[in-house]
């Protein structure tokens, strides 16, 4: 029988393959295009194009264990629906809580870049009392925008992925106008085995975030079909847009090593004039921002399907009567971006946001043989071929991108997760009271 969650989804279902498409690839492409360039340029050189291409490779067997998951589950959650379906409440409470915190520091950071970016245009932005204002007003507006409705939400999205891909595919137009062919030739020496693993690493920070558009589910008209679709061309879109900017930088300066802060507008600014340096920079500003509006998009549907199966209050999981979307936990998603944004007290999720999502992506594709046993929610579900060999090989990626990460760093994601345990005691105390 179908999961009882899946069948009493009250969200409208509103949702297309191109709005799950624009989900991913915002919440894939965001500040990443726009300085791995050059950190990736600093430890491989020439061969840093095929660094982004790696790693859309060693991406695809987890977007594929991803694709075929969620093409059997109609509800809203994503991840934290699959690994509590699979594992239990304690794992899908730990998905939800990673998931969600990981998120909300980051579109806390991605807000901050935006005002930041702001004082290219305007010195006094990124200044005391008109940066809070600013983040104010972005913080407001993305959460209104959410609240009033899916369609605005997605109207806003795919505005903000127009203006994120015009001064992307510019550039890359400007580029290979006036590529020279000899550019195109290798002079730097193979990299070590040790920079290609640190450029990976680096680099997979352009490559995470795409999961979070499996979130609506419940507000999608055909999850079976759209959700695999949208996922996976957008994990093709953004590996194409990375390469092919790769491409267009290391031949435009050869020297992109060197302009570790803003390398794109140096590009920008080399094949284009101080024109292109200001399309880059507004490019920064669309991009990031159209991150931070996926995230404000499908964040708050975390907590909403943790209330509604009850691993948070039951308020998490209400719908608004006139517009029929989740408003507390919009409004409380809102409430906590805005106060990491002007508090800055979100920095050490943000160096964990990566080992996190490392975490979930692991769970998921652990979940998936598991899953393939349960009965679909509907028709169309999609079957990998190969039985386990794509989940194996999926989470050999992973592990082997889990055993890059420094000791530090894991320890602050053991403490971070057993606040979470806390969390998950008090809520299914509070549960059993109610």
């Amino acid at each position: 029988m179908p999961d009882p969650v899946a069948t009493r989804e009250s969200l409208p279902r509103q949702l297309t393959v191109l709005g799950i498409w624009g989900l991913a690839i915002n919440g894939t492409v965001g500040a990443g295009v726009f300085g791995i360039p050059a950190l990736a340029a600093a430890e491989t050189g020439g061969y840093s194009p095929l660094v982004f291409l790696l790693c859309g490779l060693l991406m695809a067997p987890i977007a594929l264990c991803f694709a075929e998951v969620a093409s059997g589950f109609h509800g809203t959650g994503g991840a934290v629906l699959y690994t509590q379906t699979a594992f239990g409440s304690l794992v899908g409470f730990q998905t939800g809580w990673a998931f969600y915190v990981a998120r909300l520091s980051a579109s806390a950071a991605n807000l901050n870049l935006i005002v930041a970016s702001f004082d290219w245009f305007w010195p006094a932005a990124d200044e005391g009392a008109t940066r809070a204002g600013l983040l104010a007003l972005l913080c407001g507006l993305l959460t209104w925008v959410n609240l009033v409705g899916a369609g605005p939400a997605m109207r806003a999205v795919g505005v903000l992925t127009l203006l994120k891909f015009l001064p992307l595919g510019l550039l890359i137009l400007a580029g290979f106008a006036r590529l020279d062919p000899a550019a195109l030739a290798v002079s730097t020496p193979l990299p070590s085995a040790a920079q290609l693993g640190n450029a990976v690493m680096l680099s997979l920070y352009a490559f995470v975030g795409w999961e979070s558009a499996l979130i609506p589910a419940g507000e999608t008209r055909d999850p079976a079909r759209d959700m695999p679709r949208g996922l996976l061309w957008a994990l093709g879109t953004a590996t194409l847009l990375y390469v092919l900017v790769q491409v267009v930088s290391v031949a435009t300066l050869p020297r992109l090593a060197a302009t570790a802060e803003r390398p794109l507008v140096a590009v920008g600014a080399a094949l284009m004039g101080s024109a292109g340096a200001a399309l880059l920079t507004f490019g920064v500003v669309a991009s990031v921002g159209g991150n931070v509006a996926s995230a404000a998009m499908s964040t708050p549907r975390i907590t909403y399907a943790m209330g509604r199966t009850r691993l948070l209050p039951r308020l998490f999981g209400t719908v608004h009567a006139t517009y029929r979307t989740p408003a507390f936990s919009i409004l409380l998603y809102g409430a906590l971006v805005l106060v990491l944004a002007v508090s800055g007290s979100f920095v050490e999720f943000v160096r964990i946001s990566v080992l996190t999502r490392l975490l979930i992506y692991l769970a998921v594709v652990a979940a998936a043989p598991r899953l393939r046993r349960r009965p679909a929610d509907g028709p169309g579900r999609l079957s990998l071929p190969g039985g386990p060999a794509v989940p194996l090989v999926a989470g050999m990626v992973c592990v082997a991108l889990l055993l890059q990460v420094d000791g530090p760093t894991l320890l602050r994601t053991g403490a971070y997760l057993a606040v979470g345990s806390v969390l998950y005691v008090l809520a299914r105390r509070s549960a059993r009271r109610a």
